[in-house]
């Protein structure tokens, strides 16, 4: 056995970083191979195309063991048990009782009530909302937009009531002030009044809950106004260093704060930057707490739940929502969150049902029961690219949260504006790549099923969520916004047109591979708005293409054809259509400025600003947005 080891080795002897650059330069031919396959992100950050065990030796993290400081692999020394997370919107306390034990019995070991909508809880019914459920296995989430000492007050009745030991009930009672000033520009009352809130729950789960974690870090809102993974994580620091100088000034120990914090992450579509991204955060909270004292290097881990994004969810095409929550459910996971909410597909533009709720829940079942993720403790550890995108990422993060503090912290950067004005950019640059093609959106810009109607199943108030402005507004706030909402809003159009949908008849002649290969295109252009797209397999003259077109009733006719054909073939399609219907052509041909000079000025091609060129198409032909 021993020997044939050897014979195996001998055959793949070791290569080292000059010898993969090497043949990547062959292959290139010569050529730098870092124009062509070194990836520089949005963030900033250069991805290269191959990474090797040199990438990694020096970085102080990489010799760390799970369940260890920084708790960059995570807060277990074994396996990866997150919880499965479900939310219940309660308006009506029975029933939310009994859809919390369905979902128990369905496999979540936490369950979150959103009591919004309710105001406040009487004691009866916080008794009647959590009847039958088993406080020692299944974790407590509350949403609420009272002061949660009252639900604390709750928990410290029924544990009398009760005889119950206190250390079992685990979960949290979401206060986060600065998250209301995020989303909404104000405070419930003022800062100082909200923040003395927080240090009365701080007392109270020190003295009676110690598990329970009452003040809330919530970076998923930055992630769904369109901030990067580094924005989120610098800001998410900033926002956790504001609750610890309060508190710390204040008199209460880091000690005492740390074990009830919480960190909310959103997790987008970026695959192993979402996994990346949670590991190092881990890592920045240890540094950051360290920081406060020094003496808390064990005691450092944060509890992080992850959050699946509205941000690149679409309501046209939805299901293919359900495999961008699969992906993002596993980075998560491998990234080492401690609890997870799946949100359902649909999600994002009509109140969810049973259906959809099934679907997200058993997306984690699934990973954990069927493919095991629960098992190995941070399986992404020692993976060379991973490794070094962790380091990336955490170092790019800590500037941002250190570039914040410079000037005055977040509240600070946050009453400037400066936050938003970051944030906005960063999302208005993704739009940018989105509405070019350089970013695809898969059933949105690219492939889109234009057959498909929504807008009588569809909720507008929550597709295209507007400002909420808070109490006590002292600044503008961060705005969610999907990415996919400007096309959507030109699909809507489409539908709501009392014409009808416009006909896009692909006039396809001369070269085979030239016409289908812009004929594709131009139907996922205008597919994208939701016309009719009328494709055909290629005509042999012109004049029998301009009439079939002509007898289609078509509003739009796309010549889609290679480059040296327009120059004759577009005026003469042209004098046949002028005035009938809408000529565009498929391609920026270099006679392009000449067929302009005699009056043909429509085009479409690959780098164009699509949403901008359909809203003019829409005007055009009078449809209004």
């Amino acid at each position: 056995m021993d020997r044939i080891r050897e014979r195996l080795l001998e055959e793949f002897p070791p290569s080292n970083r000059e010898d993969w650059e090497a043949k990547i330069i062959q292959d290139c031919r010569g050529e730098d191979y870092a124009e062509k396959l070194i990836w520089n992100t949005p963030e900033q950050i250069d991805v290269r195309p191959f990474y090797c065990a040199e990438d990694i030796k020096d970085l102080e993290h990489s010799e760390a063991l799970p369940g260890s400081f920084p708790f960059v692999r995570g807060n277990k020394k074994k396996g990866n048990p997150w919880e499965i997370r479900q939310d219940i919107l309660v308006h009506n306390v029975p029933e939310a009782n009994k859809k919390a034990l369905f979902l128990i019995e369905k496999g979540v070991h936490a369950t979150g009530f959103d009591i919004r909508k309710k105001v406040k809880l009487e004691y009866g019914d916080f008794k009647r909302l959590i009847d039958n459920v088993d406080l020692e296995k299944i974790a407590l989430h509350w949403m609420t937009e009272e002061d949660p000492a009252y639900l604390l007050d709750s928990y410290r009745q029924f544990s009398d009531e009760k005889k119950a030991d206190p250390w079992m009930f685990k979960g949290s009672v979401g206060f986060d002030p600065i998250g209301r000033l995020t989303c909404t520009g104000g405070f419930q009352h003022s800062f100082e009044v909200d923040m003395e809130l927080g240090e009365r729950l701080l007392h109270i789960v020190n003295r009676v809950f110690p598990s329970i974690r009452v003040i809330m870090v919530d970076g998923r809102y930055l992630a769904d106004a369109g901030a990067s993974c580094i924005q989120e994580l610098g800001f998410s620091l900033a926002i956790a260093a504001e609750y610890l100088s309060f508190y710390t000034d204040r008199g209460v120990s880091v000690e005492d704060i740390a074990p009830h914090m919480q960190l909310n992450l959103g997790t987008g579509s970026n695959y192993f930057f979402e996994m990346a991204k949670i590991r190092a955060a881990r890592m920045l909270w240890s540094n950051l707490l360290m920081s406060f004292d020094k003496t808390l290097t064990e005691r450092s881990a944060v509890h992080i739940q992850s959050i699946t994004t509205n941000r690149n969810k679409t309501i046209y095409d939805s299901r293919v929502n359900l495999l961008r929550l699969t992906t993002e459910a596993m980075a998560s996971i491998l990234g080492g969150c401690d609890a997870l909410l799946v949100r359902p597909y649909d999600d994002s533009y009509r109140e969810t049902d049973d259906f959809s709720e099934r679907l997200a829940r058993n997306i984690q079942i699934i990973l954990r029961e069927e493919s095991y993720f629960d098992k190995v403790a941070d399986p992404a550890g020692g993976a060379y690219y991973i490794e070094s995108l962790t380091d990336a990422i955490c170092s790019n993060a800590w500037q941002k949260f250190l570039e914040t503090e410079k000037t005055g912290g977040y509240l600070e950067a946050f009453k400037r504006g400066s936050i938003q004005d970051e944030i906005r950019e960063n999302a208005e640059k993704m739009q940018e790549r989105i509405a070019c093609g350089k970013q695809i959106i898969l059933g949105i810009n690219d492939y889109p099923d234009y057959s498909e109607r929504i807008f009588e199943t569809m909720d507008r108030n929550i597709a295209f969520y507007g400002q909420r402005y808070g109490i006590q507004s002292v600044a503008a706030p961060v705005v969610p916004l999907r990415a996919s909402a400007e096309f959507e809003k030109i699909r809507l159009a489409t539908e709501k047109h009392p014409n009808g949908r416009p006909k896009v008849f692909m006039l396809t002649y001369g070269d085979p591979a030239m016409r289908h290969a812009r004929s594709q295109f131009a139907g996922n252009f205008f597919g994208s708005a939701g016309y009719e797209v009328i494709d055909n397999p290629g005509f042999d003259s012109l004049s029998w293409g301009v009439t079939s077109a002509l007898d289609a009733k078509a509003d739009i006719i796309v010549a889609c054809s290679n480059d040296e054909e327009y120059a004759d073939s577009v005026p003469e399609i042209y004098n046949m259509t002028k005035g009938k219907a809408i000529l565009v052509v498929a391609g920026a041909p270099a006679s392009m400025n000449d067929l302009k000079s005699q009056g043909i000025m429509n085009f479409i091609y690959v780098g164009i600003n699509m949403i901008e060129t359909l809203k003019y198409y829409q005007n055009e032909l009078g449809i209004t947005l």
